[in-house]
């Protein structure tokens, strides 16, 4: 199938070399794996249109239909190995390919429902399953892909060994144990399908329990402020915002600190102009005190004379 991821990074190893690869390794929409699908979609009204020659019944034209339903079969088996191998997988190689599968088995279950060989609800069953996941991969495509197992390629083998034994206008024991396959196939039909829902149902829990992980991380980012307050009281540890705070308290404790020191060298220098100033009053005092000394002298001698 074209529409399965390839791994390859570059479509040099294609057939052709690099006429199969576009610019910058891009594969280019008509490659083998792409033409091969067209291959299968042309051929889905050819087959259609041998089933139902001669009423349908022609044991000739049911064994030209069953080559063309067989040819349409391989080449769904080869795309896809080409296309995963030499990386050709393209955007329509994914659309058309599941497309073309659906088309091929669709066409061959109602031509034989229609015919009276199968009955038309095994036909619902088969084309309600394979078109209910196609849509149900649709509908949780934004949570993820849902992988191919090996039930459903079993499935799918099973659904064509028991689909081509239809086309052929078998008899005898081949006609019984065609009933058998089919009944195998629609087992597997069944089983595969409710993996598939249950598969899809387990993807969109996990991817809803992923994106409320993220809304959640988003609103501890945006209450990160005070949240980081509450963590470094109880952890013990110091936040960047609450470290930056801080820092910027200390500093301005360094800075209290320095200006008061400053205001104390400044009055100190005050207070020693102020001592300076008044050192001189002492001396004028003592001078006072020498003239007054000298002036009470001669009045204790004119006391005595």
């Amino acid at each position: 199938m074209t529409g399965a991821p390839a791994t390859a990074t570059s479509g040099t190893g294609a057939p052709g070399g690099s006429t199969a690869a576009g610019v910058a390794g891009t594969p280019r929409i008509w490659n083998i794996a792409n033409i091969l699908t067209m291959i299968r979609l042309v051929l889905v009204p050819g087959f259609i249109a041998l089933m139902l020659v001669a009423g349908g019944h022609d044991p000739a034209w049911r064994s030209v239909a069953w080559a063309a339903f067989t040819v349409a079969m391989i080449t769904d088996l080869f795309d896809g190995h080409l296309a995963r191998t030499y990386n050709l997988v393209t955007d329509f190689g994914k659309i058309a390919d599941p497309i073309a599968d659906k088309a091929i088995m669709g066409a061959a279950l109602c031509c034989l429902s229609a015919l009276g060989d199968l009955p038309w609800w095994v036909t619902g069953v088969i084309l309600g399953r394979e078109l209910g996941i196609t849509l149900l991969r649709f509908v949780v495509i934004r949570y993820g892909v849902i992988p191919a197992s090996r039930g459903g390629k079993l499935k799918t083998l099973a659904q064509g060994v028991a689909v081509g034994m239809y086309v052929l206008a078998l008899t005898g024991w081949l006609a019984s144990a065609r009933f058998w396959v089919m009944a195998v196939a629609v087992a597997l039909t069944v089983a595969t399908g409710l993996d598939y829902v249950r598969q899809a149902v387990v993807l969109r829990r996990e991817g809803i329990a992923a994106r409320r992980a993220v809304v959640l991380d988003e609103a501890r980012a945006r209450d990160l402020g005070t949240g980081d307050r509450v963590q470094a009281a109880v952890r013990g540890t110091v936040p960047p915002e609450v470290a930056e705070e801080g820092d910027a308290d200390d500093a301005r404790e360094e800075t209290g600190s320095r200006e008061p020191s400053r205001d104390v060298a400044a009055s100190g220098e005050v207070r020693r102009e102020a001592t300076a100033g008044d050192g001189a009053a002492p001396g004028a005092g003592r001078d006072q005190g020498d003239a007054t000394s000298e002036d009470a002298a001669p009045r204790g001698r004119r006391s005595q004379a």
